[in-house]
């Protein structure tokens, strides 16, 4: 049996809330949103904290968050920009963006709200996109920086060009506890932060291992969690690892997947899951958002039963 969760932990995503355009319509997005919202479906208490403008979009931004358990509370408003919007074209499957700015979530403000949002924090999931613009940069890393020492900091990369740069990967990695990017990513970062300043091409796992490692000793990160796609993710800490296979589903878009299997990850890690047990999690997360359209996918009762019951069976066996 799975043990019983005692208590619901505070998981905020830290950074863009944004319409993603696709072609079938507009689409509440935005990495940190899309984690908010599949941790709060997993149980936890969610919270988006981010910035819209005063516009429709950012009313419409605020009621359709209202229907999800995520909550918008700590939702800032800009006079002068407009809610974030990025245009999405999908190319077999796979999502190309095209990122407009500025836009109002480039103005975070550190409130005094949201220090104690901070101090309250359980988990925090950010990346490089919202910290473009100094201002949110500095935000970002000041409430980073109140958080607690056992809060869980989760650096899910998702490297934007040009939107991202050296000293915001080195930055960003002294302050976190997980660091979650794919494989493709993880090349930049190794180059980035001169852990490896010409890395060849990394494409097996052995490759993988050996720049994970290297940053476990540059950097104080407790985990690094490398993404493979349908070929599955590859966990590494200093005193393990876990390579999961990934798992066969049929891809509607990919938007959103990547940002459900940290919300899992993360889930499961705050309640003391073992690598295996956050693999699987991660991995049948992030298909089912694959199958599905949008970051946000509408989610029936039993889809939650029938998947945290296959990942509670992992947890058995691990």
């Amino acid at each position: 049996m799975t043990e019983e969760k005692t208590e619901q932990h505070v998981v905020v995503g830290l950074g863009e809330l944004l319409w993603d355009l696709l072609p079938e319509g507009a689409r509440l997005g935005g990495a940190p949103a899309n984690f908010a919202v599949m941790a709060g479906r997993l149980g936890d208490r969610a919270v988006v904290a981010s910035r819209v403008g005063a516009d429709t979009l950012g009313n419409q931004a605020v009621v359709a968050l209202e229907a999800l358990p995520a909550e918008s509370g700590f939702l800032q408003c800009d006079k002068d920009y407009a809610t974030g919007t990025v245009t999405v074209a999908l190319r077999d499957g796979e999502p190309a963006y095209t990122i407009h700015e500025p836009a109002a979530w480039d103005r975070l403000i550190l409130t005094p709200e949201w220090r104690e949002l901070a101090c309250a924090a359980d988990a925090v999931c950010f990346g490089t996109l919202a910290q473009r613009a100094e201002a949110s940069r500095t935000t970002i890393r000041a409430f980073l920086d109140e958080t607690r020492g056992e809060c869980v900091r989760v650096f899910d990369v998702n490297l934007r060009a040009p939107f991202w740069s050296d000293e915001v990967l080195r930055g960003s990695l002294g302050r976190a506890t997980i660091l979650k990017l794919n494989a493709g990513e993880l090349q930049h970062v190794l180059m980035g932060t001169g852990v490896c300043p010409h890395p060849t091409e990394i494409q097996d796992d052995e490759g993988m291992l050996r720049g994970a490692e290297g940053l476990l000793e540059r950097y104080p990160v407790e985990m690094i969690c490398i993404t493979m796609g349908a070929r599955g993710s590859l966990l590494v800490t200093r005193t393990g690892r876990d390579r999961h296979r990934g798992l066969t589903t049929r891809v509607q878009d990919t938007v959103g997947a990547g940002d459900a299997f940290t919300a899992a990850l993360t889930h499961y890690y705050l309640e003391g899951a073992p690598l295996a047990v956050l693999n699987e999690a991660g991995n049948r997360w992030g298909a089912w958002v694959a199958s599905q359209r949008g970051g946000m996918p509408a989610m029936k009762a039993e889809t939650l039963e029938r998947l945290s019951g296959e990942i509670g069976a992992r947890r058995v066996r691990a």
